[in-house]
């Protein structure tokens, strides 16, 4: 029994069509594996981690816990939508009889749903927020070095407080490195100490962060806030300000580098050889920090 012409015409754009879908199928796989495949170790991580660089701090693994499941939390919110929509699209498509689905005034348990779901969701995001943040910020441990963080207009200043052990050669117990806009200052760090940072400002709101530590604390003035972390990696690590604070907000920059406990020493013992001694905390007793002097005004006019 012969095929009619509709039969014979529909079975070649049937074949051509499952020959479009395999070729697509087989171009996203090879696209995703050369993108898999030709990231790096480090690129890999970092998708792993959703974008955030790799942790460097005992506070770290609190705050990635919280990106992470906020971002699982996002996806599941985005699928039951997404979900919703096209379940809505199949369901209520147009028919061939033009038939107008039955309309009605409200729909309980919808409104219900797209009422309490918010609500659910802020009360969880809240929640573990808070908990992330009791665990970052807690100050029931011990701390080996404590160091007082200034943010002036526009640079930071590290004070090292009553660090004992350095060198006899030393003068005092307390040192501070002050930076410039022209020439950031460097916070030296020791590995695996637990160290507390108070931090302070003369003049107005800036914001101590460092990328890698996945934290930033407000520097307010006439509020002193603190936090305790302990540095998990040695190295070099990028540190900004993360305030909006004024006209050279963008040159608040700084270098955390993190070293072993004797180097961290003999960093202390070169501040104070020096003459680096004291503390440069701009408090109001203090017209400006120590380095940060503004040129006089013959100064200025050459």
């Amino acid at each position: 029994m012969g095929l009619d012409l509709t039969e014979r015409t529909a079975r070649p754009h049937a074949a051509r069509r499952g020959l479009r879908r395999r070729s697509t199928t087989a171009v996203v796989g090879v696209l995703t594996l050369l993108l898999v495949t030709g990231c790096s170790e480090a690129e890999v991580g970092q998708l792993k981690r959703l974008g955030l660089p790799e942790g460097a701090s005992s506070s770290a693994p609190h705050m990635e816990e919280l990106w992470i499941g906020a971002w699982i939390a996002a996806g599941a919110v985005g699928a039951l939508v997404w979900g919703l929509i096209i379940w809505a699209m199949i369901r209520y498509r147009r028919r061939s009889d033009d038939e107008v689905p039955v309309q009605v005034r409200y729909n309980l348990p919808m409104e219900a749903l797209y009422t309490l779901a918010p609500f659910v969701v802020v009360f969880v995001f809240f929640y573990h927020t808070v908990v992330a943040q009791d665990r970052v910020l807690a100050e029931d441990e011990s701390f080996d070095h404590e160091i007082l963080v200034v943010g002036q207009q526009w640079s930071w200043t590290f004070n090292y407080l009553g660090d004992d052990g350095r060198d006899e050669g030393a003068t005092g117990n307390d040192v501070f490195d002050v930076g410039t806009t022209a020439d950031p200052p460097t916070l030296v760090l020791p590995v695996d100490k637990p160290v507390k940072f108070l931090f302070r400002s003369p003049d107005v709101i800036h914001s101590f962060w460092i990328p890698a530590y996945y934290f930033k604390m407000d520097v307010v003035p006439g509020r002193d806030n603190t936090w305790i972390t302990t540095p998990t990696k040695t190295g070099t690590f990028a540190g900004r300000c993360a305030e909006l604070c004024g006209v050279s907000h963008s040159r608040m920059l700084f270098d955390v580098k993190v070293v072993s406990e004797a180097e961290y020493e003999d960093y202390l013992d070169e501040l104070a050889d020096e003459g680096n001694t004291g503390v440069a905390d701009g408090s109001s007793e203090t017209d400006v920090i120590v380095g940060t002097e503004p040129a006089d005004e013959e100064g200025a006019s050459q």
